[in-house]
């Protein structure tokens, strides 16, 4: 697993989860939602993409074992590795599924969550974006069902799921139409963000297959947080952690009901509408920064104020 830090060896621990699944931490943008002067800044590449290897489209047979549980345990393994007692939590879209599903799981090792473009990747969530958005590109959503090959009764989120984690040689080809298929879809459903650009959401073919069979594989299962585990059932867990929540009006792909739901069950969190934004965008980053400089500035003089032995 590739993972790095930078910013200050002694500051307030800070890690940073990507979104995705499978977008990988990138150039390092992420650096800018913290003050290097008081964090020390942890940011990874989320197993099986990025600069983490193998490649998710290198290792098909690992699939099965790759959950959001593995991924929980991986975060946990890097904090004990980094000797960190305590770490604020933050991430954008998938990235906010993990951040709260890891404060969910571990609590106590969570001084606050700050979570942009919220998502719990619910079963809701999912069929809204994979089905249900297509009310809104019905054109295109034909298309991307079309191009699913799925069988009767299977979602469509499943049929691309089965096709891109098939290892077998002679699917290859097939596994390259339906990762091309599924970008195709990824940039239509966003295209109604104020920050959008025209064209494939990946440029790179590695990489729009690394990101269509994780995506796939974590929302055909529900992030594997299915009933009583997902992160909607389980928020008494998050009682005393500071929760901040940041969602753009304009996020069509993720509408702001789940950020809202999460608020109402969370009366103690912060929820933060920002109208002129979709999936995120600088105002959402401002804010991510400003509440990651809160917890920062908290947890700073909790440790002042503990007195010596």
């Amino acid at each position: 697993m590739y993972w790095e830090t930078s910013g200050a060896p002694d500051g307030v621990p800070a890690v940073w989860l990507h979104g995705g699944p499978g977008s990988g931490l990138g150039a390092g943008g992420y650096r800018n939602r913290f003050d290097p002067a008081q964090n020390l800044v942890v940011g990874l590449d989320q197993r099986g993409c990025g600069r983490s290897r193998p490649l998710i489209v290198d290792d098909l047979g690992s699939l099965p074992g790759l959950t959001t549980q593995r991924l929980i345990a991986d975060l946990e393994a890097l904090r004990e590795h980094l000797g960190i007692e305590r770490w604020i939590v933050t991430g954008a879209s998938w990235g906010s599924t993990l951040a709260l599903a890891y404060a969910v799981a571990h609590p106590e090792r969570v001084i606050g969550v700050v979570a942009f473009a919220v998502t719990t990747t619910s079963r809701d969530e999912v069929d809204w974006i994979t089905e249900g958005v297509g009310r809104i590109f019905p054109k295109a959503w034909a298309a991307f069902e079309a191009a699913s090959g799925r069988h009767p009764g299977e979602r469509v989120v499943e049929a691309y799921a089965r096709r891109l984690a098939d290892p077998s040689e002679e699917a290859a080809d097939d596994r390259a139409r339906a990762a091309d298929a599924w970008d195709a879809w990824e940039s239509t459903h966003v295209s109604l963000d104020p920050a959008w650009q025209p064209g494939p959401l990946h440029e790179d073919s590695v990489q729009r297959a690394v990101f269509g069979t994780l995506v796939t594989h974590f929302w055909a299962h529900d992030a594997f947080l299915p009933g009583d585990e997902a992160i909607l059932a389980r928020t008494d867990r998050l009682a005393e952690v500071p929760v901040v929540l940041i969602h753009g009006r304009h996020d069509v792909s993720g509408p702001v009901i789940t950020a809202w739901r999460l608020h109402q069950r969370l009366p103690h969190s912060e929820l933060h509408v920002v109208e002129s934004e979709g999936h995120g965008g600088p105002v959402a980053v401002e804010l991510t920064r400003e509440a990651a400089a809160r917890l920062t500035a908290e947890a700073a003089r909790n440790v002042r104020d503990i007195p010596d032995a």
